[in-house]
């Protein structure tokens, strides 16, 4: 009888410790992630006129595509670190009757990227027609090379190197036997 309460105790004790181990702090958690990865660079891509094809081709399929009105996607992706708080980010595309992008609504907007915002790049994503035609850079004079010195003796040789074509083979026969 004392055994049998000594070996219900220590299995109660053991049991009370596994589950105190699930809340231990230092245990590893793991990150969970939901929906559609969203990047800024994916939106920059995006133009007013494209057709659905083209959206899902940079943006994936969307998480939730509403049955009650189909010009709208929508975009969820969720992280939670482990034991972390939970972030959510939530983008809508919207289409027209003739399935052409119409307007963005969301987290995300057409502009400067994380990225871009970190290394101080610029991201002038706007098409606009151009005004005047572009006018070639102006080039700099090639100066002779002096008489003797190295880069004389280089240009010489460039100049001395002869071409040789490359054999183009023959075509292969498409008639059937």
């Amino acid at each position: 009888m004392q055994n049998t309460k000594l070996l219900l105790n220590s299995l109660a004790l053991a049991g009370l410790l596994a589950l105190a181990g699930c809340s231990f702090p230092g245990v590893y958690k793991i990150d969970i992630q939901q929906g559609n990865v969203v990047t800024q660079d994916m939106i920059d891509q995006l133009r007013p006129g494209m057709t659905r094809r083209q959206v899902r081709f940079i943006m994936g399929n969307p998480l939730i595509q509403d049955t009650f009105n189909t010009n709208r996607w929508d975009y969820l992706y969720s992280l939670q670190p482990g034991g972390g708080q939970r972030q959510q980010e939530r983008m809508s595309i919207f289409f027209n009757e003739s399935d052409q992008l119409v307007s963005l609504s969301g987290d995300f907007m057409p502009g400067v990227s994380k990225d871009q915002e970190i290394l101080g790049g610029s991201s002038d994503t706007t098409v606009s027609p151009a005004t005047q035609p572009a006018q070639p850079a102006p080039q700099p004079e090639e100066k002779p090379a002096k008489p003797g010195s190295v880069e004389e003796s280089i240009q010489r040789e460039i100049d001395t190197i002869e071409t040789t074509p490359v054999p183009t083979p023959a075509p292969l026969e498409t008639s059937p036997q």
